[in-house]
């Protein structure tokens, strides 16, 4: 295996890592509540403070990673995050747990503007290697929720922490044997930066990244720190079992997962534009009807769901791949995450407020009408006259 494919695998697995590590707590915090004598809407929003740092550590990490390297950054992702989930299975206060899933989020930070930096300089065709990488994040997100679901169940939620922490530092010592420092110094020619617009239409590039990032990001993390529990209520003619409910949630997010494949193939075929505006389109309606919806039509819809909000992300990435140069890749990620996990961190907050003011049904309403800023970004993005 050539070196580039060694680094983007070892990407790959970080992505898998870092939505799992991330999404850990959203899925036993239906069993942690009881043990400290509190309820889903009190003890989510400890979390708030590790979602933001997930956004807002990224301008030092994403800074760093250009500056000082990729490569080492990597290393303290795994490492890091290795440490911070054993830290969370030995805490034994609400407190303790925020300050711990807070040192969750600045670890994860590191891995988006620095990881897809390394991704976009060692990928032939970008839009297929963003594609494929989505689906190893997305098969984070899913397999958070089915493994979580089923240790809380027979082993308990410390141990649900315990394990993932193990692997973290095995990784970690893997990627330290087989990549070397001087990999900093390599940067192969892409696909990126191939698309191409006119100066006067720069702005609108900009401001539809800007717009879309805000309120997809927004829309991601309400609805991948909620479906959990939103099945766990509007599932439960079918079944209570948290192991059952987290295979369900795990086929759901799968979905998402192929469609990132898919997604990522077709940016390298068709003009961006054309599979931006379709994506941003389908959310706003399911996610509405997903409101008032419960039992099979429920699983239907949030399966298009996840299929749209983490389709949109891949397009995101791409879009940013395009239109930056290496030398200062990782920064542009590093703004790019900044806005959209800080707007998603918020959204922790936000699910918990109006959860408690009207349950689901005003919760998936309110995001549906927030996701109508994707569909403006969407239609003013320009079209890009492709340079291949």
């Amino acid at each position: 295996m050539s070196l580039s494919k060694k680094i983007i695998a070892y990407i790959n697995i970080a992505h898998f890592i870092d939505h799992y590590a991330m999404l850990i707590f959203a899925a036993a915090v239906i069993v942690i509540a009881p043990t400290f004598n509190m309820s889903y809407g009190e003890l989510l929003p400890y979390a708030t403070p590790g979602f933001i740092a997930f956004g807002a550590g990224s301008l030092l990490t994403g800074w760093l990673g250009d500056k000082w390297s990729r490569r080492n950054m990597m290393a303290i992702f795994f490492f890091g995050m290795g440490s911070a989930l054993l830290g969370v299975s030995f805490i034994q206060t609400p407190l303790q747990l925020g300050v711990m899933l807070l040192w969750i989020g600045m670890i994860a930070s590191i891995y988006h503007p620095v990881g897809t930096a390394m991704l976009v300089s060692h990928a032939e065709k970008l839009g297929k290697e963003m594609g494929i990488n989505g689906v190893w994040g997305n098969v984070g997100v899913a397999s958070s929720a089915l493994i979580t679901g089923v240790i809380t169940q027979y082993f308990g939620w410390r141990i649900a922490f315990l394990v993932p922490a193990v692997i973290c530092l095995a990784v970690g010592f893997l990627y330290l044997r087989n990549i070397p420092r001087s990999v900093d110094q390599i940067v192969k020619k892409s696909s990126a930066g191939s698309a191409r617009v006119s100066k006067s239409v720069m702005i609108w590039v900009v401001a539809s990244l800007v717009i879309t990032v805000i309120a997809s990001s927004t829309t991601f993390n309400a609805i991948t720190v909620a479906l959990p529990k939103l099945f766990q209520e509007r599932l439960s003619n079918l079944t209570t079992n948290t192991a059952t409910l987290g295979i369900i949630t795990f086929f759901v997010y799968l979905s998402g997962a192929l469609a990132q494949y898919i997604i990522g193939n077709l940016l390298d075929k068709y003009p961006l534009k054309n599979i931006f505006l379709p994506l941003s389109i389908v959310i706003v309606p399911t996610l509405y009807l997903a409101s008032t919806t419960g039992d099979y039509w429920l699983i239907v819809l949030a399966s298009f769901i996840i299929v749209a909000i983490f389709g949109q992300v891949t397009v995101n990435d791409t879009m940013l791949g395009k239109y930056t140069a290496d030398e200062w890749r990782g920064r542009a990620y590093a703004a790019r995450y900044f806005l959209g996990f800080t707007a998603a961190g918020l959204s922790v907050g936000l699910v918990s407020i109006l959860y408690n003011q009207g349950g689901f049904d005003l919760m998936l309403k309110a995001i549906a009408g927030l996701s109508l800023l994707t569909v403006v970004g969407a239609v003013i993005f320009p079209k890009e006259n492709r340079a291949s």
